[in-house]
């Protein structure tokens, strides 16, 4: 048997670690001060999803690779599932007014339905809606 992870955290760099707290925290994330210091912060997604917010030249400490430019490139989309099709447009809204960039148009499946931003640093994230209930059955 496979062992199960318990728990999941994702590492971003960021360029400002304080603009970084105020564009999540605008959007309704709360951090772990515990795990907090001028060189990161852990961002509470959920009680087992947790995103780590580390300062560049911390984060380097942790991989001898390249950092991307992600104004051009991405390195990964963080994909959050929410309860409601109203929760994907709230906290879409609540990033677009926090200052973060529509990355894709919203896109509805039928059974699903995403809206998608890119945070301050340029990061992808994909909110979306799954009724697992509604998909369609395959042939």
């Amino acid at each position: 048997m496979a062992a199960k992870a318990k728990q999941i955290f994702v590492n971003l760099p960021v360029k400002d670690l304080t603009v970084s707290v105020d564009f999540f925290t605008a959007i309704g994330f709360e951090f772990n001060p515990h795990f907090t210091d001028e060189n990161a912060t852990c961002m509470v997604i959920s009680d087992t999803i947790y995103a780590m917010l580390l300062v560049e030249p911390y984060f380097r400490d942790f991989t001898k690779k390249e950092l991307p430019d992600l104004s051009r490139s991405a390195e990964v989309i963080v994909a959050l599932s929410l309860d409601s099709r109203e929760q994907v447009d709230e906290l879409a809204d609540k990033a677009l007014a926090a200052g973060g960039k529509q990355s894709n148009e919203p896109v509805d499946h039928g059974f699903m339905y995403t809206r998608s931003f890119q945070d301050p640093d340029g990061h992808l994230w994909e909110l979306f809606h799954m009724d697992e209930s509604a998909i369609p059955p395959q042939e």
